[in-house]
This record gives C-alpha cells, structure tokens and sequence, in this order.
C-alpha cells in the first residue's frame, strides 16, 4: 500500500514513513497534480480537504488536527500495520541503507560512533540514522498506538 499526503498532513506523512509505508509528501502544488500522481503511482490519497477527498476515490478524509488521533483516522479505514517499522528516510521517503561507522565518520559525533556500531543511511538525501534514545522514543510512541505487527 503506497501513500500520498496532502501540504497538510507533513507530520502524518513522517509517521508513515516511520511505520514502514511508502508515503510521498509532495510540494505544494494545483489538486490536479496530487489527483494525477496518485493515480499514475498507485497512490492513496490522505487529505484534509473534504473536496478534494471528494474528487478522488478510495482518498480518506483526515479529521483531526492531533497526530496521533490523524494515524487512529487512517487506521480505522486502512489495514494499517508495524510494517518494517523506522526503514525509511523520515524526509524524503527511500529505504534505508546499512552504512558502516567508517562510512558515516564525517557527519556521526565520535561520541554516537563510540557508543553505536549499527548506523543507516538515505542514499537520497544521506541523513544518517542509529539506535540512539531517539529511536526508543519512537518506538515506544509507535507501540503506545497498538497498530497490529504485520
């Protein structure tokens, strides 16, 4: 199941991607650029624009402003699921790819290089990633949602 946020859903779309969906947040942009990217990419539209969802089948219409309540939205309409939990870029949306601590010496404080040896990286935008306290606090936010493991 692949995704698409709307300009007012940034927030939700970095979860997604957090959960392990494939979840495209473009720029703002006409409705009929979004309209035509979800239908040539296989997309599901998530929207807070009630014409828009209108406009688009299978879209769902997100109500509320709070994150959380946002996830338990698509939730009730979606099977969504812990997928492959924290695999994706939060900001630009590819696969993560293992890196080694040599790999990421230039842009990891030798302090996280010290205390971690797992590292990942966005082969788009090269952030870098490890299982630091961010992570856990992630993860325990993800669990406090109680999405089903797929």
């Amino acid at each position: 199941m692949k995704l698409l946020c709307d300009q007012m859903l940034g927030s939700l779309a970095r979860w997604l991607r957090f959960i392990g969906y494939d979840t495209a947040y473009p720029k703002p942009g006409p409705d009929r650029a979004l309209i035509e990217r979800v239908r040539l990419e296989d997309r599901i539209l998530l929207t807070r624009d009630k014409e828009l969802a209108g406009r688009v089948s299978g879209a769902v219409q997100i109500r509320s402003d709070d994150l959380e309540e946002q996830i338990r939205e698509v939730a009730q309409v979606l099977p969504l699921r812990l997928i492959d939990p924290l695999s994706r870029c939060s900001l630009c949306n590819e696969l993560l790819v293992p890196a080694s601590p040599a790999e990421v010496k230039e842009v990891v404080p030798e302090g996280v290089r010290s205390r971690h040896h797992a590292f990942w990286r966005c082969p788009s935008c090269r952030r870098v990633y490890w299982q630091g306290s961010h992570w856990d606090k992630m993860t325990e936010r993800l669990n406090d949602l109680r999405l089903p493991s797929a």
